[in-house]
């Protein structure tokens, strides 16, 4: 093993960078995933910047809903490019070698965008319920105000109460291995290097998880309770069916989303010998959301669709050989 250690005292060793591995029982031939990793990474780095891009320019897009999918886009793509550089990194130039705090802040980084998608998902949520069940009262009550100290208020409780994961995982002695089965730092897969005792660490990161999206889980399974419930008492199905349109995009996603955090935690406990199954999951979890978010979105959103093409064509208007029909 090719462990960089330095001593801390007589008595103790410490490794001083980990090895991060990629994906376990293939990697010989992993490198061959680059290609469509590196397709879905910059798709949905353009994907999201159009969606930005199209908000900002179109007036029709000036609402609060789209101002939240915004906010999505750029939490989507600071989770992308929280992992996969280093994954790619690691495929292309073997550049297989992180830091100790490098690897605890792509933990840090990782919780904290995370949760925050979960935390815009429940704004996304509100903000529908509040458009179906009470729509003479939504301009008054989702107003700018009330995004932005949402937007401060998923920023600040993510970017706080994520802390004490990458503190933990620090606090622990790493003095023999330090290969990662992984292609990213995961707080369970880096602590399963520990000596000493990591179960500080799973609880933390339980209780976190159960808190956090555990509590935005629960509230978006509650408004969405609620619209259905508001739509149901509609008499008229086409009010309905366009009521709950509205919703359709917003729903893919988080049943997506929270799938597969929930199935992921679930192979993570049963701790399966096909490791392969669990670490694959973690990486697509980073980066099928915002790949997926653009798209679902533009499929399913005619005034996103419309934005799209007023786009394109006040960039062909600006050629004077091209017309936009």
């Amino acid at each position: 093993m090719s462990a960089s250690l330095i001593g801390t005292n007589s008595s103790k060793l410490q490794v001083s960078e980990f090895i991060l591995m990629g994906f376990p029982g293939i990697h010989s031939w992993q490198h061959w995933l680059s290609l469509p990793l590196a397709l879905l990474y910059l798709s949905a780095i353009g994907a999201n910047i159009l969606i930005l891009f199209t908000i900002c320019q179109d007036s029709a897009l000036q609402k609060p809903m789209y101002h939240f999918l915004g906010i999505l886009s750029v939490v989507d793509m600071g989770l992308a490019t929280t992992i996969m550089p280093k994954i790619l990194a690691i495929f292309w130039f073997d550049a297989k070698v992180i830091s100790l705090p490098e690897c605890f802040a792509q933990i840090y980084a990782i919780h904290c965008f995370v949760g925050m998608e979960s935390g815009i998902f429940l704004c996304m949520a509100f903000d529908r319920y509040v458009a179906i069940c009470h729509p003479l009262r939504y301009p008054s009550i989702v107003t700018n105000a009330l995004i932005l100290k949402a937007t401060l208020f998923m920023v600040l409780r993510n970017g706080l109460c994520v802390i004490p994961v990458p503190v933990l995982a620090a606090q622990r002695n790493y003095c023999s291995r330090n290969e990662i089965d992984h292609c990213l730092c995961s707080n369970l897969g880096v602590t399963s290097l520990a000596c000493d005792d990591r179960r500080p660490n799973s609880i933390c990161q339980l209780v976190l998880a159960w808190l956090g999206m555990g509590s935005d889980l629960s509230l978006i399974i509650w408004s969405y309770t609620l619209i259905l419930r508001s739509v149901l008492k509609l008499n008229s199905a086409e009010a309905a069916s366009k009521a709950l349109s509205t919703c359709s995009s917003h729903l893919i996603l988080i049943l997506f989303f929270y799938t597969v955090v929930v199935v992921i935690s679930v192979t993570h406990l049963a701790e399966t010998k096909a490791a392969l199954i669990p670490v694959l999951l973690n990486v697509l979890h980073n980066i099928i959301p915002p790949f997926l978010n653009p798209m679902v979105y533009a499929l399913r959103t005619k005034e996103l669709r419309v934005g799209f093409q007023k786009v394109f064509c006040l960039s062909f208007e600006k050629r004077p050989w091209r017309t936009c029909p």
